[in-house]
């Protein structure tokens, strides 16, 4: 059976599924091999119930696969990390319609939108505006910004976020529909 992008040449008994890359098969028997953008598993189909034990091992390990997956789900949407260097990360932010991000702040970075598709309503210390579709917004280091899709379709959008630190807890939050400290 295959799912996704995938290829099987003189391959039997086997399950080939892709969320992401090329999967290719060739001269292969009885196999389970699963792409997706977090991991790639290669399993013999006579030994899928094993598979327990390497999420078990992951675990114990602390891995962060088996933690987090990319894609990290909110209650306003989701984003996921696209690339990080020394001082910077991409992420790709989807917003459903009528969701809205905290009123927050940030010590340690900036932040740069894109909006790649949909209507963004930005609020960047008291100024708010509506940009569109390959418009963009700049966040300084320290300001009091939030971001919402006041539309009916989802909101897509790139943020850049560059600075001494980036990680997910320099947040702090002034407002929350969702009730989150």
């Amino acid at each position: 059976m295959e799912i996704g992008d995938t290829l099987a040449e003189n391959t039997r008994g086997s399950y080939l599924r892709s969320e992401g890359p090329l999967i290719a098969a060739v001269g292969v028997e009885d196999l389970i091999v699963i792409a997706t953008p977090d991991a790639v598993l290669v399993a013999s189909r006579h030994a899928d119930q094993d598979v327990k034990k390497v999420v078990e091992r992951l675990k114990a390990s602390n891995h962060d696969t088996a933690v987090q997956t990319r894609r990290v789900y909110r209650p306003w949407g989701w984003y996921e990390g696209l690339h990080a260097g020394d001082r910077f990360q991409v992420k790709r932010l989807t917003v459903n319609p009528g969701g809205k991000l905290s009123l927050q702040k940030h010590f340690h970075r900036a932040e740069h939108w894109v909006v790649v598709n949909g209507t963004a309503e930005v609020h960047v210390d008291g100024v708010h505006k509506l940009i569109g579709e390959n418009e963009s917004v700049y966040i300084p280091l320290g300001a009091q910004h939030r971001l919402a899709n006041p539309g009916k379709v989802p909101l897509n959008l790139i943020e850049v976020q560059s600075g001494a630190y980036l990680g997910e807890d320099d947040i702090v939050r002034f407002e929350d529909v969702y009730a989150r400290a």
